[in-house]
């Protein structure tokens, strides 16, 4: 825990290097000036509470308000428009002291120090920062999101801001002293202020406008490789092992079965929309084998074990097998159920499937895998589990066996699944700020906007890819009602044009046999959001 501490701290440090912080460095740079020996101290406080705070709790912020992030972003935005404003305006600058000193409790009106309006300026700070995190703060993100928030969690977070802080307050104090040391600049001080005011102003829109997003998509379009490597100290075994011991899963959760003890399962916790069924109880399927698949619609290798699950359905439901088909989401439009009940209709599954949309089964298994398989006996013991693909015919062998001790197959049936696998040595790649996993194999041409969870290109945006693989796919969807359309070129050659009109699992390229090969994507909209590539 204390190595996990550290390096969250170190990993903090050099963000300020990172590619990601550049757009709102002139927010940072606004501390330097303005009235108020103690605004740096404000604005550094507020950031670590801010960062801190909607680090862990947004998620749920927006679950318990029905806000949206981008609404809260947008209130950020405003304040650092106001603060800028008043870095302009003289007379707007003292009604804001005074109002912020009335707030904190000192209600003097000389009080000049500006301490709470830095505290301001550093919570909307903290609720813009976009860093490029590494592995350590990316997983407290996930656990954030995906379970309680813990003690650990949050001083792995608070650690994290706090060596962000340092660079920080160092900039901002090195400035003040420069300033007050150059005679210069002491005289020009006002107008040093005023354009700091603008500067300050216009990066707040830019940020509006996602502009901040283009910039830094184009530095890093400019110079690729900067950046590479700032977060690759926390790339160690050691600290991988330190996370698993954080999230309290370890391999198999399930695992160590033996003769005499099998864990009972876990109930499903309703809530969530049930499709091809009323909601089931566990509880209620007592004398039945029931198989527990999590799932989510757009993830390749669940759309893999699909055709095995329902050959299992077809075959053994008139037998006493339940398979219950558990959708935890990935990414947020999997959530709309519209969209999962398309999914199901298109791939056929007619299994009883629920939503878990609040991860709230998925943390009841405490399960970390798509897809993840749990078998179930008649006592409603965990009697094995499965994670990933393969093993099907194993799995199958343990269906018989186990709807055999519940007096339901009187004999083996033959097992005849289809073997398949998977000729991939490229991994799956997520192209999201939060959980982008290239390793400099994609490059980018044109306007690109990159969020934590997905890009957005613009209109004639190109997106090269170089990969080793059969097959090629892509998650991607439109923004709005209208469809967008991709051009697919491989190794410089046309190969088809895709039309992007609902979010799904997109086939972009099916081989004979797998090799190296250049991926390029031309976007002749501006309106598709992509999120993952997956191989075959």
């Amino acid at each position: 825990m204390i190595l996990l501490i550290f390096f969250a701290f170190l990993g903090g440090v050099v963000t300020i290097l990172s590619p990601c912080i550049l757009p709102i460095l002139p927010v940072v740079l606004s501390g330097t000036v303005g009235e108020g020996k103690r605004k740096p101290i404000g604005i550094i406080t507020g950031f670590v509470l801010g960062f801190t705070f909607f680090t862990l709790f947004l998620s749920a912020i927006v679950q318990a308000t029905g806000l949206s992030a981008d609404v809260l972003r947008n209130v950020s935005v405003f304040i650092l428009i106001l603060f800028g404003l008043s870095l302009l305006i003289p007379s707007l600058q003292k009604r804001m002291e005074r109002f912020f000193s009335r707030i904190s409790g000192r209600i003097s009106s000389g009080n000049k120090d500006g301490f709470s309006g830095g505290i301001v300026i550093g919570l909307s700070l903290g609720l813009l920062w976009t860093p490029c995190v590494g592995p350590i703060l990316a997983a407290i993100i996930t656990l954030a999101v995906t379970s309680s928030v813990t003690l650990n969690a949050f001083l792995i977070t608070l650690a994290y801001s706090l060596g962000t802080a340092v660079p920080m307050f160092i900039i901002m104090t090195g400035g003040r002293t420069l300033l007050n040391k150059a005679p210069w600049l002491s005289r020009n001080s006002a107008n040093i202020q005023k354009a700091f005011g603008v500067l300050m102003i216009v990066t707040a829109v830019g940020i509006y406008f996602s502009v901040d997003r283009k910039f830094q998509a184009y530095i890093l379009e400019k110079f690729p490789n900067y950046g590479v490597g700032l977060t690759k100290f926390e790339d160690n075994q050691t600290v991988k092992s330190e996370l698993k011991k954080l999230s309290g899963k370890e391999e198999n959760l399930f695992g160590g079965f033996t003769d005499t003890f099998y864990p009972t399962a876990p109930q499903l916790i309703q809530g969530g929309q049930w499709f091809n069924s009323q909601p089931l109880k566990l509880s209620e399927l007592r004398g039945k084998v029931v198989l527990i698949d999590f799932w989510t619609y757009t993830c390749i290798n669940c759309i893999r074990t699909l055709p095995y699950l329902k050959s299992w359905h077809e075959k053994y439901k008139d037998k006493g097998l339940v398979i219950i088909g558990v959708h935890t989401p990935e990414f947020e439009f999997e959530k709309n159920p519209d969209n999962v009940e398309k999914a199901i209709k298109d791939f056929g599954l007619e299994y009883p499937i629920m939503q878990d949309n609040d991860y709230a089964t998925w943390r009841a298994y405490n399960n970390r895998y798509w897809p993840a398989k749990y078998f179930v006996d008649k006592n409603g013991k965990i009697r094995d589990t499965h994670f990933g693909e393969g093993e099907y015919d194993e799995s199958e062998k343990l269906i018989q066996e186990l709807l055999k001790e519940a007096g339901m197959l009187k004999e083996d049936m033959a097992i005849n699944n289809p073997s398949y696998t998977v000729e991939s040595r490229t991994p799956e790649t997520y192209l999201g700020s939060n959980r982008r996993t290239d390793d400099g194999n994609l490059s980018y041409s044109g306007s690109w906007q990159v969020t934590p969870e997905r890009a957005l290109p613009g209109a004639r945006a190109n997106l090269e890819f170089n990969y080793e693989a059969k097959n090629v796919f892509l998650v991607m969807g439109p923004e709005g009602e209208n469809a967008g359309k991709v051009n697919v070129y491989l190794d410089d050659k046309f190969i088809t044009q895709i039309t992007v009109d609902e979010y799904r699992l997109y086939d972009l390229i099916k081989l004979e046999n797998p090799g190296k090969h250049i991926l390029k994507l031309e976007f002749l909209d501006s309106n598709l959001e992509l999120y993952a590539f997956t191989f075959g």
